[in-house]
């Protein structure tokens, strides 16, 4: 007779499913926009639309469901860390570009964060840093108190603050540089992280679960470094102008970032008292 399931086995399904249902959010949205206003270039350009209520939500539902898969593993510190540039994504936005979203554009030719936009990237910096350092002082303390104290979890927090600070010096030092190049950076630092979480999981697991991974693992790998191409390309001022190329390499991301939690959820459904990974 099959046992019933456990509470912790029903949070953490339900925690990957929420991933899952945030990625289906940002589609559904994506398609409503294009539908109603027009083409977009990118997945970041939602940001700019209306669209742009369910781009930030899905953000930052994702960065609280990674941090609720809580444990001690190397995977769980990635994935810790991953979900500081989770919201970073949505506050500081893309530059936008000459026919990136519809109705709203920078003047000149030259990729910008118009300057309406610039006084809620300083708040939403400013906000993420406090945030950031006082759960990094509640970590600490909830670790001693439940006497779950490890290594990991003084990795991941010391992780969190030089990240915090990291971005408050740049704020402060270097604004217009923040807005130029930090969507990308933040942007790459998480799926970087994710990536690096899929070939920890391939390791650790076998046959089809572990060929999975790795696809995951070398898609998103392949997906940045084409994003990071087209970034560098725009920089440089090549007319990319209307052009579906960083939409394109979004979507591979995002349906990569799927997939791994497609195979997680699967891998893991009937576990008792599942661990994050393999």
């Amino acid at each position: 007779m099959q046992l019933a399931s456990t509470s912790t086995q029903r949070t953490y399904r339900y925690v990957r499913l929420t991933i899952l249902g945030a990625v289906f959010a940002l589609a559904v949205s994506l398609i409503i926009v294009v539908a109603a206003d027009g083409p977009v270039t990118s997945l970041s350009a939602l940001f700019y639309t209306p669209g742009r209520t369910v781009f930030t939500g899905v953000l930052f539902a994702v960065a609280l469901a990674l941090l609720a898969l809580s444990g001690h593993s190397v995977e769980q510190v990635l994935l810790d860390v991953a979900a500081l540039f989770a919201p970073l994504i949505a506050v500081i936005p893309t530059p936008l570009g000459v026919g990136d979203a519809p109705g709203v554009e920078c003047p000149g030719q030259t990729p910008c964060v118009p300057a309406e936009y610039t006084a809620g990237v300083h708040n939403g910096v400013i906000t993420f840093v406090v945030v950031v350092i006082v759960g990094a002082g509640c970590a600490l303390v909830l670790g001693r108190g439940q006497r779950t104290m490890s290594r990991g979890v003084v990795i991941a927090v010391a992780a969190a603050v030089v990240v915090a600070l990291a971005m408050l010096v740049w704020l402060l030092v270097w604004p217009a540089a923040l807005l130029q190049t930090g969507h990308l950076v933040v942007t790459a630092g998480f799926f970087g992280l994710m990536s690096a979480v899929a070939v920890v999981s391939a390791v650790a697991s076998v046959g089809r679960w572990r060929v999975i991974y790795l696809v995951v693992a070398i898609g998103m790998a392949a997906s940045l470094l084409f994003l990071a191409a087209v970034g560098i390309a725009r920089l440089a001022g090549a007319d990319l102008a209307g052009q579906p190329w960083i939409l394109v390499g979004e979507v591979g991301l995002i349906a990569f970032f799927a997939a791994f939690w497609i195979a997680q959820t699967a891998q893991k459904w009937n576990e008792v008292d599942p661990s994050l990974l393999a």
